[in-house]
Formats: C-alpha cells, structure tokens, sequence
C-alpha cells in the first residue's frame, strides 16, 4: 500500500515585504522560510532527512543557482542533508513536492523540507517581466507584444471568446474576490491596496489595456516570498502528533495527485485541443488523476480550491476544468456566487496570485499550506466552515507543466 504524506506545518513569510529595500536578498528568504517552518512546526533540523527547493529564475533575477545548497548555508544545523532545486516555471515548488512525496512512499525518508522561494523586487519591473519569458518557448512563441504573459493569456481569452464567447464582466468579478479575499490575508501583498467603483470595469485609465486580452486588475502580482513545509510518513506523523498531544485527525494530509506536462509553446496546444471537450485536456486529466487517486468523484467533495489566477483568465479556465460548469461556461459559476466565500466551492480565500502574490517559485507550497490550514481549521480570518478537503491546481508558462494536489484532514487517533 502507497504510504501517505502527511503535512506537519509550515511558514509563509509576507508577500508585501521587497527584500532586496531592507539590503537582503533570496539567502535571507531562505533562512527565514526554513528556520520558521522548523519552529512553527518543533520539527528539529535533525529530524530533517531530505529538502527540496522550488524556484524559477534564480540565475536571472539574482544570478543565483544551486539553491539546494543554499538551504544548509543558511541553515548550518541542515548541513549533510540530501538537497536538490526544481525548476518548472510558476510550478516549480509543486514539482519538489511530489518529489518528496515520493521519497516518503518509497520509504526512503520520512520527514522532508519543501521550500518555494523567488524574489522579482530586486529589479524594475520590465527586467523582472522579461526575466520571466523564459518560462515560455524563446523566439518562437510567435505573439506580437511587450508583455509575453499578459499576451498569452490574452490569446487564451480570445480563444475562448472564439469557442463559447466571453464575457469581460466576469473576468473582472474573478480579480475583484481575489483582491476581496486578500484583504483577509495577513501575508497577502495586495492586504492594504485601494481600488474604486471603476478599478473592476473595462475603464481605460481605471484598469489600463496592458496587451490584448489583458487588462492591469487580470494580472497576477509578482513579488518576492518564501514558504516551506515539513511534509513527514505515517510513521513519523503518528510519532509526531504523539509528542505534541495530537493525533493523526489534528494533521493534514495529501491524499490524491495529478502531473501532466505538454507542449511548451502555446499555440500547439491550442492547435491540438481543436474539437476537444476541454480547451486544455492535460489540465482536466491531472486534476481528474488527483481526484481518482484521493478517492472522490469530484468538486461536489471538495470544501474549496486555492486555483492559479496568474491572470483572471487562468482562473475562468480552471472553473471550467474543475467541472464547476459545463465547459465553457465559467461564467456561470461566477455569476451565481459558487465560487464566492460563502458559495458551494469558494476559490482563492487566500486571495490567489492576485491577491496574495505571486513569487512565481514558492507558489505551488503556498497553495499547499493555505490547504492544509483550511482543513486543519487553522486558516484565521480566511477560514471556510467546517473544511475537510482542498485541492490545489498549479500552472507553469502557459499550462505547460500542471500539478494538482487534493488535501484534506487526516483519518485515524
């Protein structure tokens, strides 16, 4: 029988802090996510037998790599353990995720470190954006702009406005709850920021066209962030919960996954998805994997879904991918309230990219923690009553690399 992975706790520094302002940089975001996911958790660094660590643009941003090393640099108690960086674009700390995943079901190790960190404030904002077009197929995209993503998912917007039609009302409600949801946030970036009647319309000075498709409130925040979890077998879990007056049903655990990757450029999978059912059919297969896995037949079991919304239009996509509608009809799910806070599957109480940020990086974990607090009833002002089970879907470039995890309060005493 596969072995469970159990999620001990974790850290998320502020998402609103610029590093590089206060004279640090990416190893003091290490430091902090690492040694505050140790005392969150009392797990000592002994106890730590593999890490893992998700980032995506190191070398260009900072001119850093080999960021496995960087965690027992910083961290000297972690010196000696085994440690590697992934790289998957936006979903680069999912991907060291399921690595450590199966690290704990082959019994390799039974307690791992997963850290997602990325800083984008140490440059100006158009070097941070050009940085970040790595993540697509170089020279050979073939979108004419300035700004690759914002044009990408602009292009993802016209194909389905070309396909079902599109409303922009509803893309605009999309970033209008997740700036909602982040002001419930206390890590969140955007928590403080200000908007008027018109910052949610299609108002041109209001909510600037940034590329076609896209407007200034679509887009998802970049920023410098770090968060790590303690993930740990049953058997270290069940040590674990023993020592600290718990038990197996006060932890989270993941119970279900889907991975699928494609082609990088997107116009190939938009080519390729021509008479589908699904715009992107991968992205539907790896959250339907999760659910099959987890053992659930879908949203209808699930509490809620913390969903990448790079832009309000990845978000219109995965409504649809989830099932929430019939395809196509997203729309309908943000019309009706289902996915408000109080609605039969609330997205982003975290405030999303959007809202929360999007240290491209540290994403994926971040999106794991915020579950695993959903269900452990640990979630604060951003709680959804009585959550039981969670899934997350993370997105790298333009749907080229997919990772879904479902999440949900353990079984057993």
């Amino acid at each position: 029988m596969t072995q469970a992975t159990y999620i001990l706790g974790g850290y998320q520094s502020d998402f609103a802090k610029a590093w590089s302002r206060q004279g640090q940089d990416i190893s003091d975001m290490v430091r902090e996510a690492t040694a505050q996911a140790l005392e969150a958790t009392q797990v000592a660094a002994s106890e730590v037998q593999s890490i893992h660590v998700g980032n995506a643009f190191g070398e260009l941003q900072r001119q850093q790599a080999h960021l496995g090393s960087m965690v027992a640099q910083m961290v000297p108690e972690l010196d000696g353990v085994a440690a590697m960086r992934h790289e998957g674009a936006c979903a680069s700390s999912s991907l060291g995720v399921l690595s450590a995943m199966a690290e704990i079901e082959s019994g390799r190790y039974d307690c791992v470190l997963v850290l997602g960190v990325e800083e984008f404030k140490n440059t100006s904002g158009h070097e941070a954006s050009r940085n970040q077009n790595a993540a697509s197929w170089q020279g050979h995209e073939g979108i004419d702009c300035q700004f690759m993503w914002p044009a990408a998912f602009g292009v993802v917007a016209a194909e389905y406005e070309r396909r079902y039609g599109l409303d922009r009302r509803y893309l605009n409600r999309i970033a209008e709850l997740n700036y909602g949801h982040a002001k419930h946030n206390p890590l969140a970036q955007t928590r403080n920021w200000q908007f008027n009647e018109l910052s949610f319309t299609d108002d041109d000075e209001a909510n600037p066209l940034i590329e076609p498709g896209t407007r200034r409130q679509d887009c998802g925040q970049v920023t410098d962030g770090a968060v790590a979890v303690i993930l740990a077998s049953e058997r270290f879990a069940r040590g674990y919960a023993e020592r600290n007056g718990k038990t197996l049903a006060d932890l989270a655990r993941i119970s279900g996954w889907g991975h699928h990757n494609t082609y990088l450029r997107l116009q190939d999978k938009l080519a390729a998805s021509q008479g589908a059912e699904y715009v992107f059919p991968h992205l539907r297969q790896t959250i339907v994997d999760a659910w099959q896995r987890a053992g659930i037949s879908g949203t209808e079991d699930l509490s809620g879904i913390e969903t990448h919304d790079c832009f309000t239009t990845t978000e219109y996509v995965a409504i649809d991918h989830f099932g929430l509608t019939p395809p196509g009809q997203s729309w309908q799910a943000v019309a009706d309230g289902s996915i408000d806070r109080d609605g039969r599957c609330p997205i982003n109480m975290s405030g999303g990219l959007i809202g929360c940020g999007h240290p491209v990086g540290a994403t994926g974990v971040r999106m794991l923690l915020d579950c695993a607090r959903q269900v452990t009833g640990q979630a604060g002002a951003m709680q959804i009553p009585g959550a039981q089970r969670m899934q997350t879907l993370n997105i790298g470039g333009s749907f080229a690399t997919v990772v879904s995890f479902v999440v949900e309060r353990a079984e057993g005493d």
